[in-house]
């Protein structure tokens, strides 16, 4: 074999051995990618995660014996794929809202001193703590600016526990305070809340943040009691209309009941407090492959 022969077969070899090595990283990263839940972010900038199409059990676990009977019977939904925000929306992006909208700002509306805001103003130590002291048509006007809309009653559960017939959305050991933000007496002013997304043990099986504690949330549904017992089994969107509108997650004073994944509770849809925020939801754009 020539000098040059014998170049051309080690750059021979070297070449198959680049491409094999390549190959096998290659494989490697497209089957990362495919087994990622894709993430979306809207106008706001919040993160999304993908909540997949398929059945849950929606309502209280058949091997529970707690639960109220506005959160029975135990029934199977089937959901759409569909987008929600990983975290509370935090006072930081409902400036931005309020800045290019003109929007009301969040304000208790009896005592300010059940606020996080300054009058129109917004401390910046409040940034990333959920905003509160909004109605459910603040809500809804938000995730209407945002490109988005607020997530139904079945799909705010379905997002907090997956597929798995669980009290909690972490399985069903009973919470910690390394779970939530919870079982607190009295309102202390910023300190009563906690920045989004810091209980790693709390996230639902999708990621998704605070399902339990910090806030309760406002979901698109009107609350009806026995909704449950006649509901569609797919993508349901609650009643036509109503008096009341339903809340989940439970807040910072919920006790270890309401921390279950499945407590629903009805308030007027004009109420504003400050143990009341929000999450928006996002139907997969039809461009998009899950």
């Amino acid at each position: 074999m020539t000098q040059l022969e014998w170049v051309g077969s080690i750059r021979f070899m070297t070449r198959g051995l680049f491409l094999f090595i390549l190959t096998v990283l290659g494989s490697g990263i497209v089957q990362a990618t495919a087994t990622s839940a894709p993430t979306l972010t809207g106008k706001d900038g919040a993160p999304m995660a993908l909540i997949p199409e398929g059945p849950f059990h929606m309502g209280v676990p058949h091997a529970a014996r707690d639960g109220g009977m506005d959160e029975r019977p135990n029934h199977e939904v089937f959901i759409n794929n569909f987008y929600m925000d990983i975290y509370e929306v935090t006072n930081g992006r409902y400036l931005q809202f309020v800045t290019e909208t003109g929007h009301r700002v969040p304000q208790h509306p009896t005592d300010a001193s059940k606020g996080l805001w300054k009058g129109n103003m917004m401390p910046e130590s409040v940034t990333d703590l959920p905003v509160i002291n909004v109605d459910w048509f603040d809500s809804d006007a938000y995730c209407r600016w945002a490109g988005k809309r607020l997530p139904t009653e079945a799909e705010w559960e379905k997002a907090a526990k997956g597929q798995n017939d669980w009290r909690f959305a972490w399985g069903d050991v009973e919470p910690t305070t390394e779970h939530a933000n919870f079982n607190q007496v009295a309102w202390r002013g910023e300190a009563t809340l906690v920045q989004v997304g810091m209980y790693e043990k709390g996230k639902s099986p999708y990621g998704i943040y605070d399902v339990a504690g910090n806030v309760w949330e406002w979901v698109l549904d009107w609350y009806q009691v026995d909704y449950y017992s006649h509901s569609p089994t797919h993508n349901p969107q609650g009643p036509e209309s109503g008096k009341y509108k339903a809340l989940r997650s439970s807040g910072w004073q919920g006790e270890t009941p309401q921390m279950r994944v499945f407590t629903r509770i009805k308030s007027l849809p004009t109420d504003r407090n400050n143990s009341t925020g929000f999450r928006c939801a996002q139907d997969v754009p039809p461009t998009t492959k899950p």
